[in-house]
């Protein structure tokens, strides 16, 4: 995904320029984006506090890691399981001889 040239206070700061009676337009043009940018910022930010930001990207940062850490125990998982159908086949194949 690519990153926005516009931080997440700068977006919050234009919300809130909209909110005290900016008109779209006038925002959309200054900041050189589309009027669509602006209504998915207002979409995914409106009613934000600097606060309620931080803490959003605090979750998410925990939220990868987490993600990367349930990939790191499946995968180990997965190898365990290997391993184990391997040798209990060998010992299948020792006791039978």
């Amino acid at each position: 995904m690519k990153n926005s040239k516009f931080s997440e206070s700068q977006i919050i700061k234009a919300l809130k320029e909209n909110e005290q009676g900016r008109s779209v337009g006038d925002l959309s043009r200054e900041l050189g984006i589309d009027k669509s940018t602006f209504y998915y910022w207002r979409k995914k930010y409106g009613g934000m506090e600097q606060q309620h930001l931080k803490r959003l990207k605090e979750l998410e940062e925990e939220n990868n890691r987490l993600k990367q850490m349930y990939a790191d125990v499946s995968l180990d998982n997965k190898m365990l399981k290997d391993v184990y159908q391997k040798s209990s086949k060998t010992f299948r194949q020792k006791s039978s001889s």
